[in-house]
């Protein structure tokens, strides 16, 4: 699998399209990454945006606005490169934006210009206004339709909340019908029940998008705040370890394996790791056997992405992630998550 990528180096120089074993491929890079707080400087009426505001506790203004942007795109744009370079991802899913007017401001950032990202972003119903959104390069893939589907809470207690919903976009990659959903699932701040009912219907929302196209390749992805081993991801979504292990009605999720042999993750937590960045798919996206077929879009490799500027370097939080702020100080950071890619592969004609 190494050397194939390797391949893919010498090869993806301004494209998608590699070579290997007599045979040409193209490859498209998908990513999901958490931006932890990509607020712009203004109050948006009935959401509770006041810690990002010049005057509230963050004294959030238009130059720390400025440089968040250009850090968020650095590693958007980078993101992908290490196997494709000048390409990049296809598709990423983000979360913790405020509005399109942010997604606009990002898009329009030197590092992204050159890529004619679009996004899909539909306001949700989130308390502190934060969103999930689709970020996608229109020369790979093109939105059919684009829908935000509501986390409904089933207690009486809680029938007065509102939490972020699950953004659906469904287009065509590769010229296949391709779903992406695109989640942020309740808080560690809350139990366990409440990311167990997201799983429960994410699953039902994933049935019903497969019973109307039975050939939809359905991605979901996000900051599922729950590792790859909680029963949110194994028992309610019905993700599977091993690829051999996915049935009809499963999913597959690769990084199960990522958390819990090669002891690492995308978020650190009292000196451990956590892995909530999750990208789970179904099982016709899975290339099974010594020869695997890949006349149809398969997933070929993942990787967390990891760059030692991602990282603080010195201080109190010396090894941690740099984040924007930590500790009530500016730090001119990135995100408290690292983010997640899958490469696909499918055979040229």
């Amino acid at each position: 699998m190494r050397k194939l990528f390797m391949l893919m180096a010498l090869f993806l120089i301004g494209t998608v399209a590699v070579q290997a074993q007599g045979k040409k491929y193209n490859v498209y890079a998908v990513g999901f990454y958490n931006l932890e707080n990509l607020f712009d400087t203004c109050h948006d009426a009935g959401k509770n945006d006041y810690e990002y505001l010049p005057e509230g506790r963050n004294r959030w203004n238009g130059l720390k606005y400025s440089h968040k942007l250009k850090n968020m795109s650095k590693v958007l744009s980078e993101m992908g490169t290490s196997f494709l370079p000048n390409v990049g991802c296809a598709i990423i899913g983000v979360s913790e934006v405020e509005n399109a007017r942010c997604l606009q401001d990002l898009v329009k950032q030197p590092a992204l210009k050159d890529r004619n990202f679009s996004f899909v972003h539909i306001e949700g119903p989130d308390k502190r206004g934060v969103d999930c959104a689709l970020l996608y390069n229109p020369k790979f893939f093109k939105v059919r339709n684009s829908k935000l589907v509501p986390y409904v809470y089933d207690l009486e207690k809680d029938k007065d909340r509102a939490t972020r919903g699950f953004l659906t976009v469904s287009g065509t990659l590769a010229g296949e019908h391709v779903t992406i959903v695109v989640c942020h699932w309740p808080s560690r701040g809350a139990t366990s029940y409440y990311r167990e009912l997201a799983g429960k219907q994410v699953k039902v929302l994933k049935d019903s998008l497969i019973k109307d196209d039975p050939n939809v390749k359905v991605i979901i992805m996000g900051d599922m705040n729950d590792d790859p081993t909680n029963k949110s991801m194994t028992t309610c979504l019905g993700c599977k370890a091993e690829i051999n292990d996915v049935g009809p009605g499963d999913l597959y999720n690769p990084w199960y394996n990522i958390l819990t042999k090669k002891r690492t993750g995308t978020l650190q937590y009292q000196g451990g790791w956590n892995l909530f960045d999750q990208i789970v798919m179904t099982p016709n996206m899975l290339a099974k056997g010594s020869k695997p077929d890949y006349t149809t879009l398969k997933l070929r490799q993942h990787e967390i992405f990891r760059k030692d500027y991602l990282f603080q370097k010195e201080g109190k939080y010396k090894g941690g992630m740099k984040r924007t702020h930590a500790g009530g100080a500016w730090l001119d950071g990135y995100s408290d998550h690292l983010p997640t890619i899958i490469y696909l592969m499918k055979e040229a004609k």
